[in-house]
């Protein structure tokens, strides 16, 4: 059985890949990663607001965002309060490539032009495979126009691209107003993968203390129906790497996410409820499936239920919209 695959021009044994997360935070942890399965791993991410640590940087981020954000200020962490700070997790992506047989792909999150940036070359003198770039953006301003945002997005990439050598993915959010006009965008401006989709983890409301706070609600597979309608419809429309991420728990998940065209399916929720070894277990089971049903690899899978190869492309469009809403009739 051939479960291997190519994402990012690398060639991966699997199709299952951690996302960036609180598991890659140490050597040990993506040790057990890579011994319980996995393909490669993602880092977890190295924030903008991390490298422009210096009081000035931090002050100008602050009131940048606060004229768009009234509660950013008190919303904004302090750099003691992030696990490592930029030369420790170089220092750490140096190790992981050193000591891990599997590939190592660094996050980068940001949202602004600047000198942060140049960290992307660092990552690829460190050791880097690859370079996921992490676009967490909310454009709440009104006077930002949605051509504004699209051409800032394609301008990090281009910013990226020219620090480095090595692959770039792009990891977006699906709130654009055109999102196959942005992904092919992307693509055309030398994305090497994209990366679908960012879960934003939005805020909740302290009733006791009448505050703004944080949360992180893990997924469930009921996630992956939103990636999983945007592969099946960028498949074969875009040269880029396609990469399923939020909702990955089960083997019906990953093999759903390859038949719709994705390359590669991350983890990370179930990761963090079942431990690494949830990935030989969902590797076992996608083997099983392939078996009884005759499939002798994953890239005779891959696809088979995109847009451009179901007898109805539009189940991917309205016509999904108006047959579920009927089915309660």
């Amino acid at each position: 059985m051939d479960l291997s695959t190519r994402y990012l021009g690398l060639t991966l044994k699997n199709p299952i890949v951690p996302s960036a997360g609180p598991l890659s935070h140490s050597l040990d942890s993506m040790k057990r990663l890579e011994d319980a399965g996995a393909a490669a791993v993602v880092m977890y991410s190295l924030f903008e607001e991390q490298i422009e640590h210096e009081a000035a940087a931090l002050e100008h981020y602050i009131e940048r965002t606060s004229e768009v954000h009234a509660e950013a200020a008190s919303y904004f962490p302090e750099p003691a309060e992030y696990n490592l700070g930029p030369d420790q997790y170089l220092e750490l992506l140096g190790q992981a490539r050193r000591s891990l047989e599997i590939p190592v792909i660094a996050s980068l999150n940001g949202v602004s032009s600047g000198g942060w940036m140049s960290y992307a070359r660092r990552m690829e003198e460190a050791g880097a495979h690859a370079i996921e770039l992490n676009v967490y953006f909310i454009p709440t301003d009104p006077k930002l126009t949605s051509q504004e945002v699209e051409d800032h997005v394609v301008n990090l990439l281009h910013e990226v691209k020219n620090e480095v050598k090595v692959p770039v993915a792009m990891k977006l959010s699906p709130f654009f107003s055109s999102f196959a006009h942005v992904a092919t965008r992307l693509d055309r401006a030398g994305a090497n993968g994209l990366v679908l989709f960012n879960r934003f983890y939005q805020p909740d409301l302290d009733l006791d203390e009448l505050e703004v706070k944080p949360g992180v609600v893990l997924s469930t597979s009921d996630a992956i129906r939103l990636p999983l309608r945007w592969i099946a419809i960028l498949h074969g429309k875009v040269k880029a790497s396609l990469a399923a991420t939020s909702g990955i728990h089960t083997a019906e998940d990953v093999i759903k996410m390859i038949m719709a065209g994705a390359d590669v399916t991350m983890m990370c929720s179930a990761l963090l409820k079942h431990g690494p070894q949830r990935i030989s277990e969902v590797l076992t089971d996608v083997e099983r499936w392939m078996v009884e049903r005759e499939y002798v690899s994953i890239e005779q899978m891959k696809g088979s239920m995109s847009q451009k190869s179901v007898a109805d492309p539009s189940a991917f469009e309205r016509a999904n919209y108006m047959k579920a809403l009927n089915r309660y009739r």
